[in-house]
């Protein structure tokens, strides 16, 4: 099956066989399906207006009837093409998304429409108006859908011209036609159509030098307007105030934004909604035809501007009587000026209004019958820097950054010091084949696992305590939802005393601090991310059990585990749900786990050389840290490594830091983008990882 593509007719509110009879005939959609259409959806009335007949021709394209609805928006947006008439109001929306469109004209629709249309559409390019609904299937055959550029007839093509150029009254002297829709002569319309092009080149020169819509007759065209990319060169300085968070307490005074336009809705000629969103806020911002204050003109470029488009916004806070529903700021701005910074194009890769939606809007509207635009993973990291400007992402970001900040804090303040150690080592860090090899200047060499090695070094070197926060890479071929080639690690490294619970008194303290921090001063970010991903917040009174007293809780479950095994993610989940129920927490460690499945510089336990000093931290079932004390005798780490596989050679230095005597230490390495998605309740680390880098992702 190929992609499905979709041709949307709407004829609004006027009663209108001939278009539907048009639309629906055989010549009409044998040139649809020869142009890789599958599919054709006819609105066929509003109210309680029909047409008298529907011809329901056969042929190979996909027919669905239906009235009007609320959803129309969506037909619009998935529609690949849109046939309509210059009496409907969806045409402005079409045009907005940036549709190709096709604006029927018939004896019947010679109207007051005409001039309206042309009025506003005198700078559009990619509409095509077929005069006459017989003429549909030329114009559909001829024009180019990709590039959107008008069809017009060539010479030969007979006496009369097959399309109208639409003109507004000031230009009717130019291009006179006919009273009742008569056909004009071939020659009269090309020269009308030559002079109305130069009209609009010459119009547009002016728009491009002045910034503006520009309109000789406009006393406000310095109120609106595209700003010039040489004005934006900081070009000069010009002591504006900008105004950050809005409130009700700031009714009557003038404010200054900048934002993105989430939403453009114009709900008449002489009015337009516009929602501007600043990072994790959208704020409501109204334009409405004023004397003096807002011109027509300056509703007609609000309602212009294409989604995304990065615009300034001047007005006054007014705080209105029912709570707005669509925006964060429970406040308006009266536009007084609009400047468009940075246009957006007008076909992009998804709508932000679809990326933000949540599961239970999703779920709400399958129950009503209504589909819903979703915007799918790979779309979203395909296009990040788009998907970035969600809500929810910034918040999720935002909270990352405030738990790397505090963890760090915290550390400081126990007396640890930050270090920054190579990512381009001569070999594995870990063990194991999961490293990303290179060439070194001729030398092989890999990407660092983990800092591991050289935190010990560091150690060896006389530091009491460590700690790193930097990229850590790993050459697994895993496409879970909790693996990623690169993230970024939290490691820490310290001298022990006595013994490696010290490490777990750090880890539990550091995260405690963590979580409250995040608790305290992060609630409006978590209240953003629970709009979209709902969850419920951790419990985090640590909990401390052995690796065996955890496979009992299992065995008592009816979950095997292999002797001396790992634990499975499956049998990692059951585990937390089974603490969570027991102890009330979602926050645990698991110390003294088999020697066999941990990396070749652990410590074995004293009492029995089949486990080790070691232990893991799980959140809500998942593991985050792994940590343990480390071989600080060099023979035994030689002889460890040997049996774990790893070329000696290749850590030689690693190894010889241990032979001029160095402290009994510990530490453990977390990953930050697993420790916000357990966090933040969410079902993939990708949505945790800026520009995620896994199996099959290397780019943006």
């Amino acid at each position: 099956m190929g992609e499905r593509k979709e041709v949307f007719v709407t004829v609004g509110t006027t009663c209108l066989d001939k278009l539907v009879a048009a639309v629906d005939s055989k010549p009409v959609k044998a040139t649809l399906f020869c142009r890789s259409f599958s599919h054709l959806k006819i609105q066929i009335g509003h109210g309680n207006y029909f047409p008298s007949k529907v011809s329901r021709q056969p042929g190979a394209l996909e027919v669905d009837y239906f009235t009007f609805s609320p959803t129309i928006a969506d037909h619009l947006k998935s529609a690949s093409l849109v046939i309509s008439h210059a009496g409907s109001e969806s045409i402005f929306e079409t045009l907005r998304l940036g549709k190709p469109l096709v604006v029927v004209l018939n004896e019947d629709l010679m109207d007051n429409h005409q001039a309206e249309l042309a009025e506003e559409l005198a700078s559009r390019k990619h509409l095509f108006i077929a005069r006459g609904p017989h003429l549909l299937a030329v114009t559909i055959e001829r024009m180019d859908l990709e590039l959107l550029v008008p069809y017009e007839p060539g010479e030969g093509e007979g006496d009369q011209i097959n399309t109208l150029k639409l003109t507004s009254p000031c230009e009717s002297s130019a291009n006179e036609q006919e009273k009742g829709g008569a056909l004009i002569s071939k020659s009269k319309a090309k020269k009308g159509t030559k002079k109305a092009a130069q009209r609009h080149q010459d119009r547009a020169a002016i728009s491009l030098a002045r910034g503006s819509e520009y309109d000789e007759n406009d006393p406000l065209s310095s109120s609106y307007g595209n700003i010039p990319l040489e004005d934006l060169q900081s070009k000069f300085i010009t002591g504006r105030t900008w105004t950050g968070e809005l409130c009700a307490e700031m009714k009557g005074e003038t404010v200054l934004i900048r934002g993105a336009a989430q939403a453009i809705r114009p709900t008449s000629k002489k009015i337009v909604f516009l929602m501007v969103r600043q990072s994790m806020s959208t704020v409501q911002c109204i334009l409405v035809v004023t004397k003096d204050i807002i011109c027509p003109q300056m509703v007609r470029f609000a309602t212009s501007l294409t989604k995304e488009s990065i615009v300034d916004v001047e007005g006054v806070i007014s705080v209105p009587d029912k709570p707005i529903t669509g925006a964060t700021q429970q406040v308006e701005i009266q536009v007084r000026k609009l400047y468009c910074i940075s246009r957006a194009v007008p076909n992009l890769p998804f709508n932000i209004e679809d990326a933000l939606r949540s599961e239970t809007e999703f779920k709400k509207a399958e129950e009503s019958g209504e589909q819903l635009v979703r915007v799918g993973q790979d779309t979203r990291l395909k296009n990040r820097g788009l998907d970035l400007r969600t809500p929810a992402n910034q918040a999720i970001f935002r909270v990352k950054s405030a738990g790397v900040n505090k963890g760090r804090q915290f550390l400081l303040s126990k007396n640890f010091v930050e270090i920054f150690t190579p990512k381009v080592i001569a070999g594995s860090s870990e063990g194991g084949a999961e490293v990303f090899k290179l060439d070194y200047k001729g030398k092989p060499a890999c990407l660092a696992q983990s800092p591991q090695l050289h935190k010990q070094m560091t150690i060896c070197g006389g530091f009491d305590r460590v700690f790193e926060v930097g990229p850590v890479f790993r050459a697994e071929n895993s496409y879970t939802h909790r693996h990623l080639c690169e993230f970024i690690g939290l490691d820490v490294e310290m001298e022990l005393k006595e013994h490696y619970y010290e490490v777990c008194d750090i880890v539990e303290e550091l995260f405690v601090e963590i979580f409250n921090h995040l608790n305290d001063n992060c609630s409006k970010e978590l209240e953003v991310i629970k709009r979209q991903y709902p969850f419920q917040p951790i419990k985090y009174s640590p909990k401390r059990l052995t690796y065996d007293e955890g496979v009992q809780m299992l065995k008592e479950a009816g979950v095997e585990i292999e002797p001396m095994g790992d634990l499975s993610t499956e049998a990692e989940k059951k585990l937390g749900k089974l603490v969570s129920d027991k102890y009330n927490t979602d926050f645990f460690i698991l110390t003294k786990f088999p020697l066999g499945i941990r990396p070749f510089y652990t410590m074995p336990c004293h009492d029995n050389s089949e486990y080790s000093n070691s232990f893991d931290v799980f959140l809500r079932g998942e593991e985050i840290i792994s940590g343990s004390q480390r071989i600080h005798d060099p023979e035994m780490l030689t002889k460890r490594a040997e049996q774990c596989g790893i070329d000696v050679e290749t850590i030689s230095t690693y190894m010889d830091s241990f032979r001029n005597a160095t402290r009994l230490h510990g530490g453990f390495g977390a990953g930050l983008e697993r420790i916000v998605m357990l966090f933040c309740g969410l079902n993939n680390i990708r949505k945790c990882s800026l520009f995620p880098r896994d199996p099959q992702r290397l780019t943006p």
